[in-house]
């Protein structure tokens, strides 16, 4: 019997723990933090032997194969000592996918990710397709295959789980844009950080297809160098090189495999980000077989992602929005670009090599005030504060809000959109937004 060690038990690590137990592998999960009780649970459930708080080694080290959970970085000491002696260290994508024959979609991205997930998903489901959501969000893959039998799966992918995977193939891959994130994780090589987004396409054949954004400079610039083999379907604002999805006076057309078009105005998201997304999610489901009148009408029903540019409240004639999801410059920067009222923004938490020349000037041209939420602000004082806005220093949400809610006047616009990770004040991104949602409607 193959032993197999699972590093880390939350969503993944629990979820392929399962699989492997269903598969008949003899199986150890090991966390060096404390484990969550709803995925104690699921262990007991299965009888998977587990531990927290520490990795023993003798537990770990004679592991035949290891599955590795996204949040870990490769050069942990654990990791060096299995990759030392040569123990195969996979993620929980990639064993998940030696065990199922579904057509797997997968999306990954520094920015949309989650909503064109979110948004195909929508459209698939519309359509009566079998299918599951997973990776990045939803239950995770291992798991659904383990217990569930899916038709096709929508998978959201990070970097972090591209990087170890090794055989995996997508039928389709979305590569929705790359900007610099994470390049803590990446030596603070923006190169590593593209070959892990291009993973995507490995293992890619000529029956698969690839769906990225044309106009994005980096893509451009790299799509020669991973012999790509897929049929590829670029999208863009306006009709270019080959862009098979794009606008024109006012409505989105898809050119192909089955051409159709829509108002551009019937699209259920607005702003220039969230027109990518849908067209990112329209050629997916034209490829996949979904009749056009059902992809309009998904495209014209998706309510949104929670914590992405989501509308929490109206107080004393301030709107407050809560886009927490925006973990990177990049992100910021879109939801910065569409808005229309003068804005006050909260910014800051764990910085991962930012880089805020990209948000100067639109900072310039849309706010009215910043609000610096986190342990170390002192980046953000040296570049933000010549621009000469009003400041204010805050180390909790709820003084974060006070501090918008005493600066706001009628008209304004209160937006969290904080280009970092959340680790230094809070659980994660959800619960940054949770906070923020909360303390709003407490005003």
């Amino acid at each position: 019997m193959k032993r197999l060690v699972v590093l880390g038990a939350g969503e993944s690590g629990a979820g392929a723990a399962v699989l492997a137990k269903v598969k008949g592998f003899e199986v150890f999960v090991s966390d060096m933090s404390k484990i969550k009780d709803k995925y104690k649970e699921l262990l007991n459930k299965y009888q998977i032997p587990w531990e927290e708080g520490q990795h023993t080694e003798n537990l770990i080290l004679n592991a035949d194969e290891v599955v590795k959970s996204p949040g870990i970085p490769n050069n942990a000491p654990m990791i060096e000592k299995l990759k030392a002696q040569g123990t195969s260290i996979i993620s929980e994508i990639e064993f998940a996918g030696r065990y199922t024959n579904a057509k797997m979609i997968c999306i990954t991205g520094s920015n949309g990710k989650t909503t064109t997930t979110s948004l195909i998903y929508h459209i698939f489901k519309s359509a009566g397709y079998n299918v599951g959501l997973a990776g990045n969000i939803g239950q995770s893959l291992a798991l659904q295959v383990a217990e569930k039998n899916y038709d096709y799966y929508i998978i959201e992918l990070s970097s972090f789980q591209l990087d170890n995977m090794y055989d995996f193939r997508a039928n389709i891959a979305i590569l929705m844009n790359i900007t610099p994130d994470h390049l803590d994780r990446y030596d603070y090589k923006m190169q590593n950080y593209v070959d892990a987004k291009f993973r995507i396409t490995q293992n890619q054949t000529e029956e698969d297809a690839f769906v990225f954004w044309n106009d994005d400079p980096i893509i451009q610039k790299e799509l020669s160098k991973y012999g790509l083999k897929a049929r590829l379907y670029p999208f863009a604002e306006i009709k270019e090189n080959g862009v098979i999805a794009y606008t024109d006076n006012n409505k989105v057309y898809f050119d192909a495999p089955i051409a159709f078009n829509m108002e551009q105005e019937e699209l259920a998201l607005t702003g220039k980000h969230n027109l990518y997304n849908s067209l990112a999610a329209g050629i997916t489901a034209n490829l996949s077989g979904i009749r056009k009148e059902i992809i309009r009408e998904g495209l014209m029903t998706f309510k949104g992602v929670e914590h992405r540019l989501e509308k929490v409240a109206n107080v004393k004639g301030a709107s407050y929005i809560n886009d927490s999801k925006a973990t990177n410059v990049n992100s910021c920067f879109y939801a910065l670009q569409s808005m229309k009222t003068p804005t006050i923004l909260i910014l800051g938490g764990k910085d991962k090599g930012n880089d805020y020349n990209e948000i100067k000037e639109l900072v310039k041209e849309k706010c009215v005030g910043l609000v610096y939420m986190g342990l170390h602000n002192e980046k953000l004082h040296q570049f933000f504060d010549p621009i000469g806005l009003p400041v204010r220093d805050v180390q909790s949400m709820k003084d974060a809000v006070q501090a918008c809610y005493e600066m706001a006047k009628p008209g304004d616009t209160v937006l969290l959109s904080p280009c970092c990770a959340s680790f230094d004040l809070f659980k994660s991104y959800e619960d940054r937004g949770e906070q923020f949602k909360a303390c709003v409607k407490a005003l």
